[in-house]
């Protein structure tokens, strides 16, 4: 099957008073792709995915969504970010409704359709205070996708949960992706996780594109397989050159 380009940047720039964030980054993403973006902190991969969701409309160069050129925020791009920002006076229910137009179809069943696909059916009703920090970042998952967005944007929305909550999102996240068929972006710095979750990595480094490197692994994936550790050595490598032991994983 032809692969077809949802995302298409080119010689994409970007500067901050004066210091280049972004040089001349060239990437194509495509349709109903899931792509992990990695880089150290500071390496412009936020930026990038700001660019891709409408966030920020300032730069040098080209980046096009379906063809027409990214200006302003979508809802066909869902921006899933490092925090969950729920509305605190809201509830569940509440939160998903208000991010909906008014004249959404069927508006009900389609919130407690996108709840079910995150697991919170049970928790509808619950204020953001009463949810656990997963709980809060799966129901930013369903807020985002009642809009059904063409392409999910995730800023390292796992970051800052403990290693449970983290694992059993990404499978969620992967369940999500295999499930409705969406293209899905993800900014992180964790290489465990872009592996596990990613089609391609796209290995960023100095505000540029350093190397993109396909995951060869069937679906589902065993973190604790020796393919699995190849493939993140193999990224290991690209992210960070050849290290001695310990930090090295060996294949």
């Amino acid at each position: 099957m032809e692969l077809k380009p949802i995302v298409e940047l080119r010689s994409l720039s970007k500067s901050f008073n004066g210091v280049s964030v972004l040089r001349e980054v060239d990437l194509d993403i495509n349709e109903g792709e899931f792509i992990s973006i990695i880089g150290p902190s500071g390496c412009g991969k936020s930026t990038l995915l700001r660019i891709i969701g409408g966030l920020d409309a300032q730069y040098e160069g080209s980046a096009l969504f379906e063809g027409a050129p990214i200006t302003k925020p979508s809802r066909e791009r869902g921006f899933i970010f490092q925090d969950h920002r729920l509305l605190p006076w809201l509830n569940v229910y509440e939160n998903i409704r208000f991010s909906l137009p008014k004249n959404t179809p069927n508006i009900d069943g389609l919130i407690k359709e996108k709840l079910d696909i995150v697991g919170l059916s049970d928790a509808i009703g619950k204020y953001p205070r009463e949810l656990s920090g997963g709980m809060a970042q799966r129901a930013a998952i369903a807020r985002a996708l009642a809009n059904q967005p063409e392409a999910l944007l995730l800023d390292e929305p796992f970051g800052a949960l403990d290693a449970i909550s983290k694992i059993k999102l990404q499978e969620e996240a992967r369940q999500i992706w295999t499930r409705e068929k969406i293209t899905m972006i993800l900014v992180t710095h964790d290489i465990d996780e872009a592996v596990y979750l990613g089609e391609r990595v796209v290995v960023m480094c100095d505000g540029g594109v350093k190397e993109i490197r396909a995951v060869d692994l069937p679906l589902p994936r065993n973190r604790v397989s020796a393919e699995f550790t190849a493939q993140k050595a193999i990224i290991y490598k690209a992210f960070f050159g050849e290290l001695e032991a310990p930090f090295a994983y060996a294949i």
